[in-house]
């Protein structure tokens, strides 16, 4: 009996036999050195999973990288995606334990799984063809915030895909309107009243996309107006969108993917819609934007103030 007790003392008191460090390599380049013996629990010969899971998101967010989607360059020509890759999350964690456990070498060659882009350029030669909708609205070019502001965000719609069944968002889709982003402050709508506010003029984007959407046929999930007028779109057709509140989504009912192309030129941003030639719709008539562009004074010196309101 007392040689049992001794042996089970001597097994809590064992430590697994881990490498002095663990080496991970990602094509013959170190990525990330640790101390295995961190993981284990303290007096037992025996990993701790709770330390493993976090030692794993951490070597994880070393090495995966997102897929970049294929889309539609300036020129009209198909720039290719590229994959993406992350860690092998099980195969990483039976390596460990393997490591662990034995006396083989501290190096450890990452697993990593290959992640393909959701658009590729075979799918974006099939629906660049066919337009199903198309809408412009007008500002004033001579306000460079705001019109900053528009063609940042008419880049990040740009080339987007919706699949058939799936939800957009505009908050999701552009992200942060932040100055990091290069957002600009320009005139925004707040409780029916002008004020300064970085990402001026991205309310005109939102609105000119969702005539556009609207135009098409597809449905309209979520969808607010302005607390005051706004002039770029006829009465009841504006779409206002805030990072921590509204957003303009929709939902693409049709039975075949949508392709949003966005462009600002001079005091115009316009949105047209495509898809595949197979492509199911019942359209909608919406009305035209006014061309007639809202007077503004520009500024003549960094320090002064404009003397008339812009539109959000």
């Amino acid at each position: 009996m007392r040689l049992l007790m001794a042996a089970g003392i001597l097994l809590l008191c064992q430590q697994p036999d881990f490498p002095n460090k663990l080496i991970m390599t990602n094509h013959g380049k170190v990525v990330m050195k640790a101390d295995p013996a961190k993981l284990s629990v303290p007096f037992l010969p025996l990993i701790d999973q709770r330390k493993l899971d976090a030692f794993t998101q951490r070597v994880a967010r070393k090495v995966d990288q997102a897929p970049v989607n294929a889309r539609i360059g300036n020129s009209g020509a198909i720039i290719p995606g590229k994959n993406g890759k992350t860690l092998d999350r099980r195969q990483f964690t039976e390596q460990v334990y393997h490591h662990a456990f034995s006396h083989d070498q501290s190096k450890l060659k990452l697993p990593l799984l290959t992640i393909y882009p959701k658009v590729d350029d075979e799918l974006l030669s099939q629906i660049r063809e066919q337009r199903i909708s198309a809408y412009q609205t007008f500002f004033n070019a001579g306000n460079k915030s705001r019109s900053h502001n528009i063609e940042l965000a008419a880049k990040a719609l740009d080339s987007h895909v919706v699949f058939p069944n799936e939800i957009f968002s505009f908050n999701q889709t552009v992200g942060m309107r932040t100055k990091a982003k290069g957002y600009l402050s320009a005139k925004v709508i707040v409780r029916g009243e002008y004020v300064e506010g970085i990402g001026g003029g991205i309310c005109q984007v939102s609105s000119t996309l969702f005539n556009a959407v609207d135009r098409a046929g597809l449905k309209i999930v979520e969808r607010y107006s302005h607390s005051k007028r706004v002039a770029y779109v006829p009465e009841g057709r504006d779409a206002t969108v805030s990072w921590d509140g509204p957003d303009f989504r929709f939902k693409n009912t049709s039975n075949q993917p949508v392709l949003i192309r966005a462009h600002k030129y001079g005091g115009t941003i316009a949105f047209a819609l495509y898809s595949s030639d197979m492509i199911q719709l019942s359209k909608r008539d919406v009305p035209e934007a006014s061309k007639r562009v809202p007077k503004e004074i520009k500024k003549e010196k960094e320090g002064d103030k404009p003397k008339s309101p812009d539109t959000p």
